[in-house]
């Protein structure tokens, strides 16, 4: 990671060659998110994303309890949301930019150029999900509870879940069943709806599997795999006409990597193949 940042609420590791750690490092507080944390996040995923020395993100929250129980309603207390100008105009406006930078600082999970695991365990509320949805890949423990908790605070959520999670599973109904409701969820459901990938007995066989996951990825080609994240989440948000048009245009570039001839000959030498840095 780039030397400069110097993490305050989250642990930074590379546990193995080319894998990023990231955990929530706010466990007394059950990882519970207020102003600078999501906007260090931001500062480290974006470093992350272009490190040559890293290939996969690996995302979890540190402690027992929580992934994380989403934003910290003390701290929001004390934000722009609750003391404004008394102008509704201006108000709004400072309101309206609050949020883009909160949504923006979220969303780099999302535009990170490496795949991101996430590792979700006890409660996963709120901001867990807007988190989550971004993230390429989610696992979760078996004790893992999840909930769109804003309606119980009298709002709807807005940095993200919204928009993510009717295209993360297969059933609108359920995501107005769960946003409308507020209601928790466990993992089984959460992995029958399709909402995660797998469900792990501990938060430690998880981060386990998420590391396994990982190493497979980072083992490919680099090139390879930030072009079918791309190309993927690209497909998500376009037509299938508009999908396949700009996968040309990029693989015109891509296909043109070394990778394709060292992965190529490696399967014919049924050896391990090594890619360079990107």
């Amino acid at each position: 990671m780039a030397p400069q940042l110097t993490p305050q609420h989250f642990l930074v590791s590379t546990p193995q060659p080319y894998i990023a750690h990231v955990e929530i490092n706010r466990p007394s507080k059950m990882n519970a998110f207020f102003e600078a944390m999501w906007l260090e996040l931001k500062q480290i995923i974006d470093a992350l994303s272009t490190d040559p020395d890293i290939r996969v993100v690996v995302l979890s929250g540190a402690g027992p309890k929580a992934f994380t129980a989403g934003l910290d309603v003390e701290a929001a207390s004390q934000s722009v949301l609750f003391n404004g100008s008394s102008d509704p105009a201006r108000n709004a406006v400072a309101i309206r930019r609050y949020v883009q930078e909160f949504q923006d600082a979220i969303s780099s999970i999302e535009r990170c150029e490496k795949p991101v695991i996430c590792v979700l365990h006890g409660y996963s509320l709120g901001l867990a999900l807007d988190m989550s949805t971004c993230a390429d890949i989610r696992i979760c423990s078996a004790d893992a509870k999840f909930a769109v908790k804003e309606v119980d605070i009298g709002l709807a959520a807005d940095i993200g879940t919204l928009a993510r999670l009717p295209k993360v599973v297969g059933s609108l109904s359920w995501v107005k069943d769960v946003s409308l409701s507020a209601r928790i969820f466990g993992a089984e459901e959460a992995l029958r709806v399709g909402f995660v990938s797998r469900v792990l007995e501990s938060k430690e066989k998880a981060l386990e599997a998420a590391m396994q996951m990982a190493q497979v990825l980072a083992s490919k080609s680099p090139v390879a795999v930030q072009g079918t994240k791309e190309l993927l989440n690209h497909a998500r948000d376009h037509s299938v006409a508009d999908n396949l048009r700009y996968t040309g245009v990029w693989n015109s570039a891509a296909v043109q990597t070394s990778d394709v001839e060292r992965a190529l000959k490696s399967g014919l030498k049924k050896t391990k193949p090594r890619f360079e840095k990107l």
